[in-house]
């Protein structure tokens, strides 16, 4: 009997341990609360984070596929968190959840934007006109 019961504390004691989660979606009305274990993924908890949002019917509509999202601390959003890395080592307990910017057409708007600038300044430059900038 002593043996089991000593199991059983061990037993005890390795399991994780689990916290609430609760994440904002940028544009949604309010939080999704779910609990997760503390040596989850944060890859996995985006993924299961767009899961409730879809089962739920929320507004607007994110898709399913979490390789186009991050999570963010809403106290210090900055830098988002590393998607492999796990979710218990944050240190914290609420996250914003963001669709990522399209870095190619990002990089694209901003080419054109130069270009335009710079189609302007030689015009100016060489014809003499004033180019309107707006």
């Amino acid at each position: 009997m002593l043996l089991y019961n000593k199991q059983k504390r061990n037993q005890k004691l390795k399991t994780t341990k689990r916290f609430l989660v609760s994440i904002n979606v940028l544009g949604s009305a309010g939080p999704i609360r779910f609990v997760v274990k503390e040596d989850e993924t944060v890859a996995n908890v985006i993924d299961y984070a767009l899961k409730c949002y879809a089962r739920e019917g929320r507004l607007p509509l994110l898709g399913s596929d979490s390789s186009f999202f991050l999570l963010y601390c809403p106290y210090y959003a900055s830098q988002a968190f590393d998607p492999w890395g796990n979710i218990g080592s944050t240190g914290s307990r609420n996250f914003v959840l963001s669709k990522k910017l399209e870095t190619q057409n990002l990089e694209d708007s901003v080419m054109t934007t130069t270009a335009i600038w710079r189609l302007k300044a030689w015009l100016n430059k060489s014809l003499g006109l004033m180019v309107p900038s707006h």
